[in-house]
């Protein structure tokens, strides 16, 4: 299930949550900043994707109460589907369709964002980078599952 949808504006400014976004075919997320340049991205990073499941052991290994999923910067929080499995698979999330491409590796901003240890938190825990196939809208509580 889709837990939160988070776009990114400019590199430095603050992440923000929203309830509903359109992912646009081989570009990425509306309202995001790659879907706002409205190009198409070459990228292997169009949508990014966090477990939710994994929020609770990134604060436990940085040592943190907890951890905002906002300040992470991956587009799509999802719960239910073990997304490390599914590298180059499709998901269907919402109306849309991605293909998972790979792992989403941690940046340096994320001592900022969790705190000390936050880099190394996230290792193995930052989610997967995807493209988007088929564009359509994503909404919060939509499902997640692996499309044929």
């Amino acid at each position: 299930m889709v837990e939160a949808i988070i776009v990114r504006g400019p590199s430095r400014e603050r992440a923000r949550r929203i309830a509903v976004t359109t992912a646009v075919a081989g570009i990425g997320l509306a309202d995001d900043r790659l879907g706002q340049r409205g190009e198409a991205e070459l990228s292997t990073r169009q949508v990014t994707l966090i477990q939710a499941e994994h929020l609770p052991v990134i604060a436990q290994l940085a040592r943190a109460d907890t951890v905002d999923p906002v300040g992470l910067r991956r587009n799509l929080v999802v719960s239910g589907i073990n997304l490390l499995a599914l590298k180059n698979a499709r998901l269907k999330v919402g109306d849309a369709l991605l293909e998972i491409v790979g792992p989403c590796q941690p940046c340096s901003r994320m001592e900022e964002a969790i705190g000390a240890g936050g880099y190394a938190a996230m290792r193995g825990h930052g989610g997967m980078t995807a493209r988007v196939i088929v564009g359509g809208r994503i909404r919060e509580g939509d499902p997640v599952r692996a499309a044929p």
